[in-house]
């Protein structure tokens, strides 16, 4: 199996993961899918940095081939800004559920009552 293959597959199985969690109801589970799908472009935006082994990270003298570190910055600073911004979304979600009383992202009630709930 080559390289690019696995990177592939890694970034096909987080976006499935992803997208099948973010169309769920529940307000935890779209956190999760959109958390994947940030960790498949954080993952393709490593890919497209040209997948290089053994190869400084940065242009010296003589070499030809090198990585490109334009890439891992961008992906570093996406990482920062993606735990920021699920820390918010946590927050909003837990927020929710306290002003509601249910997790689902339409904010309708199950029909059956959760624990601690009582029955109509």
């Amino acid at each position: 199996m080559s390289l690019e293959f696995l990177i592939a597959s890694g970034i096909a199985v987080l976006t499935a993961g992803g997208v099948y969690l973010a169309l769920r109801g529940r307000t935890f589970q779209v956190v999760l899918g959109l958390t994947l799908l940030s960790y498949a472009v954080n993952l393709f935006l490593f890919a497209i940095g040209r997948l290089v082994v053994d190869r400084p990270p940065l242009f010296a003298k003589g070499v030809t081939d090198y990585a490109d570190p334009l890439p891992q910055a961008l992906v570093l600073t996406a990482i920062v800004i993606t735990f920021g911004m699920t820390a918010l979304v946590v927050i909003l979600s837990l927020r929710s559920f306290l002003e509601s009383g249910s997790d689902q992202v339409d904010g309708i009630a199950d029909a059956v009552p959760g624990p601690g709930q009582d029955r109509a």
